[in-house]
Parts: structure tokens; sequence; C-alpha cells
């Protein structure tokens, strides 16, 4: 009897498992991409974090001064020039009263801040300085 020509093949050899080491150059360039978004993507929160720090620090002296509205219209001054730079704080208080109605989303008038610096200042306008710190806007177009 002749033999079967199927008995002359072999079992299949599976290849040996692949090596995950040493990467390959497309992983490197994937892995270092990867690595500078991350570090791209800390570096400009931190900065965000950073720049926002006047603000934040300025809601928190809110609490010590509730109901002082001189004070709380001083720290708003401060807090202005801080990100708007001296220009933007000095002139007429008339155009003071217009670029905090432009940056705080509340409506001021020459005649309240006036009134900060009279013999009893409104307590009504300590809170609406509280509410304009508090909604100040960080990056505004100014003509100044």
């Amino acid at each position: 009897m002749q033999a079967s020509p199927l008995d002359a093949l072999h079992d299949v050899m599976p290849p040996s498992e692949v090596s995950w080491w040493p990467f390959s150059y497309a992983m490197w360039a994937v892995i270092l991409i990867t690595l500078f978004i991350f570090m791209a993507i800390a570096i400009w929160r931190y900065k965000a974090w950073k720049y926002q720090q006047a603000k934040r620090v300025a809601i928190k002296h809110i609490a010590e001064h509730q109901n002082d509205a001189q004070q709380l219209h001083i720290l708003l001054k401060r807090l202005t020039k801080h990100y708007y730079g001296t220009r933007a704080v000095a002139g007429s208080n008339q155009l003071w009263a217009t670029r905090l109605t432009q940056l705080c989303g509340q409506t001021f008038n020459a005649q309240e801040l006036d009134s900060l610096y009279g013999p009893a200042p409104n307590e009504q306008l300590a809170d609406k300085l509280c509410q304009a710190i508090r909604n100040f806007k960080l990056k505004e177009a100014l003509d100044v």
C-alpha cells in the first residue's frame, strides 16, 4: 500500500510571540507626542490658574470687607489696575463708572461712586460692589 501524502505534512508551527521591546520608531513618536500634549496642557492650565489668582484673592477679601463699600471700591480698582493697567483706572469718575459697567456687568454711575466718600456710604452699594468683584471680566477689550 502506498503512503498517504497527508502523512508527510507536519503540524503548523505558530510564530514565536512578538516582543513588545524595543519599541518601533512610530511608537516612540506617539509616546513623545502624547507627552508633549500633556505637558502643554499642564503648562497652559497653570498659567491660566496663575492669571486668575488676583481675582481669587479679591473674592477672598470680600468676606473681610463685606459692608465696607469704600474698601470694596478700592479692591475693585486694584483688580482693574492689575488686569488692565493704570490707564484703565485713571480719568474722571464718569469714565470710571462706564468702565466698571463694562467690566462687571452691573450698572454704575458717577453719583453712586461719589457717594462712597460721603458721610454715610450706601450699604446697597457694598452689595453691588461685591457682585461686581465676583463678576469681574478678566479679558475684556478696553479702549483706553
